[in-house]
């Protein structure tokens, strides 16, 4: 019988449980997406309470576009020596990191004065931020591209043991896979063969930078869960495509902003309701060689166990649970009580990723 707690070994890297710390945006970052103290410190704490694996927040690949206030950023090599004693700290735990590399495109709080772009597939409003976006050139698709192979480059350098590749939530990526957002007329855009294109693309950029050997992850929409959003049957077709071209994991989420009430990504949620990505996550799994990770309302241990030993998925990831109780991988060695989040989604708020519980 297989447990939550097996040591597992995923491209070459050694994980310690199969628990991975969801990409969680801590808002925390300085004004030019540098590292600070805090978040040092929310790291550090996630690495001693026990996670095997932690993703970073989404992390800034080009100062070219508008970004978060708090939003982290790997856009240049400034950022390599205080990732490198980031990643020091977290190995010297036994645990491993790897960055979320992210374009936001229309999702994000643009300054009319700050001469930043909006980057998007097409000039579309986003139903959510209302940030109309310019369409992205072929000169620029490929600008965007480069930005993540580099930064991806500079990511193996300081020492992370792989990126993500956000393609899910409404970001750039995310939306050349959405037909309500992408109505371009050339090669990006008409069938789900072709608005994939340009996922496939990026991590072929990033693939070609960093070699066969280095850990490369994506996370990606189950569904959009809005009227012209990207189906499952989309998702399918890409991650099969991925798996194809040597994909190392695949994290099944779903939904942005855009999505209908309590139909995105942070859902609040009963507890007969948890795991809301499963079936999805389990379908996927089931077509693929690829290792999957299933994100989405992962709260009790026995229900996880269940998964893991009645489907395919291999790996769950939190991120609330992990905002509440940084140690909780750590407690549910000894108790397997489920964990305390309440799934309020009251800890996002503009001064930080905090658990009000705390």
């Amino acid at each position: 019988m297989k447990s939550l707690f097996d040591e597992t070994e995923l491209a070459g890297m050694r994980l310690k449980n199969r628990f991975i710390r969801s990409a969680t945006f801590e808002r925390l970052a300085d004004k030019n997406g540098h590292m600070t103290k805090r978040l040092y410190g929310i790291y550090g704490d996630l690495a001693k309470g026990g996670v095997g694996t932690i993703i970073t927040g989404l992390t800034s690949v080009s100062d070219l576009e508008n970004v978060y206030h708090g939003q982290a950023g790997i856009y240049d090599n400034t950022f390599i020596d205080e990732y490198q004693d980031l990643t020091g700290m977290v190995h010297r735990y036994n645990a491993n990191i790897i960055v979320q590399l992210a374009c936001n495109g229309s999702q994000a709080s643009v300054d009319a004065n700050s001469g930043k772009a909006v980057w998007g597939p097409s000039p579309v409003e986003d139903l959510a931020f209302k940030n109309i976006p310019r369409e992205m050139t072929e000169r620029e698709i490929v600008l965007v591209q480069k930005a993540f192979a580099d930064a991806a480059e500079r990511a193996r350098k300081a020492g992370f043991d792989g990126v993500q590749i956000h393609a899910a939530h409404g970001f750039l990526l995310s939306k050349f896979l959405t037909p309500y957002y992408n109505r371009r007329t050339d090669q990006y855009s008409g069938n789900y063969a072709d608005r994939s294109r340009m996922v496939l693309e990026t991590y072929g950029a990033i693939r070609d930078r960093v070699g066969p050997d280095y850990p490369v992850l994506v996370k990606i929409n189950s569904e959009d869960f809005f009227e012209q959003g990207m189906t499952f049957s989309d998702c399918k077709y890409v991650c099969r495509k991925l798996a194809d071209l040597g994909i190392d994991a695949i994290e099944i989420s779903g939904g942005s902003r855009s999505s209908r009430p309590n139909e995105g990504f942070a859902r609040i949620i009963p507890p007969e309701q948890e795991s809301y990505y499963k079936k999805y996550a389990s379908e996927v799994a089931q077509e693929i060689k690829t290792p999957v990770i299933l994100v989405g309302g992962n709260r009790d241990v026995k229900a996880m166990t269940d998964i893991l030993n009645n489907t395919a998925i291999e790996y769950f990831s939190l991120c609330r649970p992990l905002i509440c109780e940084s140690d909780l991988i750590n407690r549910w060695e000894k108790d397997t009580a489920p964990a305390k989040c309440i799934s309020c989604n009251k800890c996002f708020s503009s001064e930080g990723t905090i658990c009000i519980l705390g």
